[in-house]
């Protein structure tokens, strides 16, 4: 069932953000990954020293391993796929929001009244592909004493794999927003469809307003929303109902039921964000 209005400005507001955050992610995840290691077979600069290690980094512009074995630590290593996996999982977040609420792509092959959405349906697959590149990348971690190489046929795989597809989400991710069009039209006819039950929650607190305890007027504004005759509103509902006329009056209830408090605050809010 429907809950209260929002605006689609507001509800991509959050994806932007999400999407902001994980890209601070992977950016932070990659950084802390790029460490200079010269230091010998087990990290104790047994055929050179500390400042040769030094000199590559300077030259390279990174910094040099804390406290290495024969490898760089390999949680390193696991924290960027987890920052590819929270990237992808974000992608995901909006597709399957964006399958919700689009008609589609291309018709089924066998119903030709279906429209399919093609695209948003692979990012969800990409992202169970990304987040499966997460548990080998943890397995990688605990390796025998100064480093056996069991992570090595792993890392083959894994890096490559999580980043092309890992771009490849990101390309789709970002055709699908950029041919998005909205049907204004639609998400108001959408609206009407509950007849006027999504107010529900504001006529409430306009009764508790007007004196009623929350529980009956909880009890008030589910009675009617529940016995709503056929192609009744329940504004016209409770227009009608004396009782609740005595508690409120009628330019109250029709702001109520004009949408403004629901976009009221919105805009700034999305303002702020942008």
């Amino acid at each position: 069932m429907h809950a209260v209005a929002t605006t689609l400005g507001f509800k991509f507001s959050g994806f932007l953000m999400e999407l902001r955050r994980n890209r601070g992610r992977v950016v932070r995840s990659v950084e802390q990954a790029c460490v200079v290691k010269l230091s010998g077979a087990v990290g104790t600069y047994s055929s050179m020293g500390p400042e040769v290690e030094a000199g590559v980094a300077e030259i390279f512009g990174l910094p040099v391993e804390d406290v290495a074995t024969q490898v760089i630590p390999r949680d390193r290593h696991a924290q960027v796929f987890c920052a590819l996996a929270l990237l992808g999982a974000g992608f995901e977040r909006l597709a399957v929001e964006i399958r919700h609420l689009e008609s589609g792509q291309k018709g089924s092959s066998a119903m030709p009244h279906k429209r399919n959405p093609i695209a948003s349906e692979n990012i969800t697959g990409l992202a169970r592909l990304l987040r499966g590149y997460v548990v080998p990348a943890l397995e990688d971690v605990a390796l025998w004493h100064e480093r056996d190489i069991s992570h090595s046929s792993v890392e083959r795989v894994i890096f490559p794999d999580a980043f092309m597809v890992a771009h490849y989400a990101a390309h789709r991710m970002t055709q699908v927003v950029k041919n998005i069009k909205v049907d204004g039209a639609k998400m108001l006819e959408n609206l009407e469809i509950t007849r006027g039950q999504i107010f529900s929650s504001q006529v409430l607190l306009e009764l508790v307003k007007g004196g009623l305890s929350r529980e009956d007027a909880y009890a008030i504004v589910q009675k009617h929303s529940h016995q709503l005759k056929k192609g009744e509103t329940l504004k016209a509902s409770l227009l009608a109902d004396k009782a609740i006329m005595a508690k409120v009056n009628a330019e109250d209830l029709n702001k109520i039921f004009s949408g403004e408090n629901y976009k009221k605050s919105v805009g700034k809010l999305v303002e702020r964000i942008l």
